[in-house]
């Protein structure tokens, strides 16, 4: 089912894009993803080679840029162009934008000595994403991914496993929303925190209920959260409600695909939490069995949209929404 040019249908602070499509069928979502790739790199002027997704592996310190959509109130938004030819006539046109500077340090070593270890570099996705959804987060259209009202007021939870180490979107994003919680295994938390350090957030390391910070770092193992019983998860695993539970290049290896999908269900809260998966097109077999195993999660209660974010590169976006199961 692909949703009609004339409706906006929100999920939680996000919105589903006209031409967002139901996922019903993890092999005939995974044929037309690929499918529309395979003609992108037929397309493309380039060789299409991006590595492993690395922005760059060989700097301690990394400088990134991200330019920020000065917001507009409604009733601005109809001046746009009268404004810009103004600013344009004094020389002054960047005054609609700013830019963000962003410094991450790298663990270059763990990278090489750590088994498994990719949360310790910035992953291009990861940087890409967080220009987007700036962008996103300060448009006025309402048919905008994200909500820039709702947003505002939400708890964000972003998920990681080996890929949240630099803190990149919890250093980004934290400034748009009420609540950021930023998870990874234990031995990155250490880098997050001192990425947040270093970009003067202020970090509580405590849990996130008693924290009055809006930057908060946990560690959370999904493994660990699969293999445990109720009554563990429920006191090991406890947060605020999450109202956007942010799941970025997280699907790369066949052994923590059950674990993730487990983790997203457990945390997602019925007809409040919207999760937003964004995935670099890698293998065709990994992405499916994912979309599989959430399409069957919570015995059917997810409800999963394809969007068409508009990023450049080879990426999926997906928004789930986990539906209340009435008893018969």
């Amino acid at each position: 089912m692909e949703i009609d040019m004339s409706q906006s249908i929100s999920r939680g602070p996000c919105r589903l894009p006209p031409g967002s499509d139901l996922v019903t069928d993890a092999d005939e979502e995974v044929f037309l993803l690929y499918t529309s790739l395979a003609a992108k790199n037929t397309q493309s002027t380039g060789d299409g080679f991006r590595g492993l997704g690395y922005l760059d592996n060989h700097k301690d310190v990394l400088t990134l840029e991200f330019t920020v959509p000065l917001p507009q109130k409604k009733s601005e938004a109809r001046n746009t162009s009268r404004k810009r030819k103004a600013y344009k006539s004094r020389g002054d046109v960047e005054n609609l934008q700013k830019t963000l500077e962003v410094q991450l340090a790298q663990d270059k070593t763990a990278l090489r000595s750590r088994k498994g270890d990719t949360g310790s570099v910035l992953w291009r996705a990861s940087a890409e994403f967080a220009q987007f959804a700036l962008k996103e987060s300060v448009s006025t259209s309402p048919t905008a991914l994200l909500d820039q009202e709702r947003l505002a007021e939400a708890h964000v939870l972003e998920l990681g496993y080996l890929r949240a180490g630099t803190a990149l979107l919890a250093i980004v994003l934290s400034s748009l929303v009420r609540q950021y919680t930023v998870t990874d295994i234990e031995d990155l938390i250490p880098l997050i925190t001192k990425n947040l350090s270093l970009n003067n957030l202020p970090l509580s390391s405590s849990a996130p209920q008693a924290s009055s910070h809006k930057v908060t770092a946990e560690a959370l193992d999904w493994v660990l959260l699969k293999n445990s019983p109720p009554s563990v998860r429920q006191t090991a695993f406890s947060y605020p409600q999450i109202d956007l539970l942010l799941v970025v290049d997280c699907i790369y290896h066949p052994s923590l695909l059950r674990p993730l999908v487990e983790t997203i269900n457990y945390l997602a809260t019925p007809e409040r939490t919207a999760v937003l998966v964004l995935v670099e097109l890698r293998q065709e077999d990994v992405v499916r069995e994912f979309l599989e195993l959430w399409l069957l999660a919570g015995e059917g209660a997810w409800e999963i949209w394809h969007v068409e974010s508009g990023m450049e590169g080879p990426y999926a976006m997906w928004i789930g929404w986990k539906k209340a199961i009435k008893s018969p």
